[in-house]
């Protein structure tokens, strides 16, 4: 199994991405978020989820840890491969999908692309119980997701993309107030800057 893999960046292809390791070329599907930020040469450290079946030989490749474990837990859930797996963790971040199991909104599933109601609630069933054994939901629900929410839906009802109101989420500074305008104003300062 290869576990993590490190090298530059050689190509650019839609979600993938191909380093350059030991003079081989690995092409690694990765989250949209990460792939946005990438550039040709760029030193890059994966950490990556072979998957071998008869017909296919595919990498997937994660920024952290947590972002990989995320995409396997998903990968347990009935109905979602490789593929829509990527897609959740392309436009949730892993504490938007904590928020999402630990408030039971299947919901916030729904949002991604490919993901209809049925699946929402599959993936919300199949983490609770994953999640739960871990420890991590009390964690996540002692994280106040309510004026996120509010920030979210605001950010995408103003034409901005789910990916675009992730992004704008996550640089809001951990310190910053709960009031969900500030929140909105700082989350908009991301777009302007």
């Amino acid at each position: 199994m290869i576990a993590t893999l490190q090298g530059e960046v050689v190509g650019l292809g839609d979600h993938t991405v191909v380093v350059a390791v030991g003079g081989i070329g690995l092409q690694v599907s990765i989250p949209t978020p990460l792939h946005g930020g990438l550039r040709m040469h760029d030193h890059l450290f994966l950490y990556t989820h072979l998957i071998v079946r008869q017909d296919l030989l595919a990498l997937y490749g994660f920024e952290t840890e947590q972002d990989r474990h995320f995409f396997n837990l998903l990968l347990g859930v009935d109905g979602v491969g490789p593929r829509l797996a990527m897609a959740v963790v392309s436009v949730l971040s892993v504490d938007a999908i904590r928020r999402a199991v630990a408030s039971e909104q299947a919901e916030v599933f729904s949002r991604v692309p490919g993901v209809g109601k049925r699946t929402s609630q599959k993936i919300l069933l199949h983490l609770q119980d994953k999640i739960k054994d871990q420890g991590v939901l009390e964690m996540a629900s002692m994280v106040s997701g309510g004026a996120d929410e509010s920030v979210m839906e605001a950010l995408t009802t103003l034409g901005y993309s789910i990916v675009e109101a992730q992004s704008a989420l996550q640089s809001i500074p951990r310190e910053a107030p709960q009031e969900v305008e500030e929140r909105l104003r700082i989350a908009l300062q991301y777009f302007s800057g």
